[in-house]
């Protein structure tokens, strides 16, 4: 369904020094400088697969993203959905995709939500069989009954985002595109969303490129991510295999009132936990330590933990993508790219 092959893009950037010397000297000798975005990148998609699409902020997804919707054009490369050019035939291209950026929306602000709904039945010539079959089908799923009659400003982020979700899915599109669907959401409410993603992709067959930071949402929904940073394609496989090659770290947080907690854990001496395989930090009776369970075992540290110090609450999460993306950098895990 989607072939990408060598994406590259670069942006012109204008360098001015500071100042209203600096402004003048720009506005006479500009000089700018190229940034590459996006360097080389390639990957596929398969019909009915949710792929995970992350990395840290600025590492290009965004800029990806765009340049498969037809937003921008690449500086060189090419990609293909469902067997078109994005760049070419906008018109016809754009009946067989869906879009959902998390901080931005298609519906009319002061437009009842059934309204906008008419409107792009309109735009995107659906019949009225179809429409109606479609209405159904999204009360069923994303539940707009309640507020589908309400002017799109009144509504919440919760309803909001699936409005904008039902809305992208009207023409029955190939492909849907999904930048950051839950930023923002209370853990509730993503749930319904993901259950949502979940149906759709089911019953539809619909090829969904997930862009989040939330790696939950991606455990949920995705079987297969790609991992970009600074423009670059870093991994590209499994969840299961993201895991075992850069999971290593995990975070215990926890909650004591004994004093001089850290100087009574001594985990470097303790567990053999040195250098960037331990990172301690706390606020007031509060604590998170980040270790490397490669090193040390999730029961090990918390029975170790336990036994030294009274705690009121405990928890262990796995790392983030920061986190990930940082160990990454540094070598302390291998990949292949």
């Amino acid at each position: 369904m989607i072939t990408v092959k060598n994406l590259r893009k670069e942006f012109k950037k204008t360098i001015k020094e500071p100042g209203i010397k600096g402004s003048i000297k720009s506005f006479f000798n500009p000089k700018s400088e190229i940034v590459e975005a996006v360097k080389d990148i390639s990957f596929t998609a398969e019909k009915g697969e949710i792929l995970g699409f992350i990395g840290p902020n600025g590492a290009g997804k965004s800029t990806v993203i765009k340049m498969l919707t037809g937003i921008l054009t690449p500086t060189s490369g090419t990609c293909v959905i469902n067997g078109q050019n994005p760049q070419d035939n906008r018109k016809k291209y754009v009946k067989e995709i869906g879009v959902v950026f998390g901080q931005r929306t298609q519906l009319w602000w002061d437009l009842p939500l059934t309204e906008t709904y008419t409107v792009l039945k309109e735009i995107y010539e659906v019949d009225d069989a179809s429409f109606k079959k479609r209405m159904e089908f999204f009360n069923e799923v994303l539940d707009l009954q309640d507020f589908i009659k309400s002017p799109v400003r009144t509504l919440s982020l919760c309803q909001r985002m699936r409005a904008d979700i039902a809305a992208s899915l009207f023409h029955n599109p190939k492909v849907l595109f999904l930048d950051e669907p839950t930023i923002g959401l209370d853990v509730v409410v993503k749930d319904n969303i993901r259950k949502a993603i979940e149906k759709i992709n089911a019953e539809e067959h619909t090829t969904v490129i997930l862009t989040t930071h939330d790696l939950e949402d991606i455990e949920l929904l995705a079987k297969r991510i790609v991992m970009i940073d600074k423009g670059s394609k870093v991994f590209d496989g499994k969840i299961t295999e993201l895991k075992e090659k850069f999971g290593q770290m995990r975070e215990l947080a926890f909650v004591s009132e004994n004093p001089n907690v850290l100087e009574m854990l001594d985990y470097a001496n303790s567990l053999n936990l040195t250098g960037d395989d331990l990172v301690a930090e706390n606020d007031g009776s509060s604590y998170k330590i980040r270790f490397n369970s490669s090193v040390v075992p999730v029961g090990d540290m918390l029975s170790y933990t336990l036994s030294k110090v009274n705690v009121k609450d405990i928890s262990v999460k796995d790392a983030d993508i920061e986190e990930i993306i940082r160990r990454l950098y540094k070598k302390e895990v291998e990949v292949d790219a």
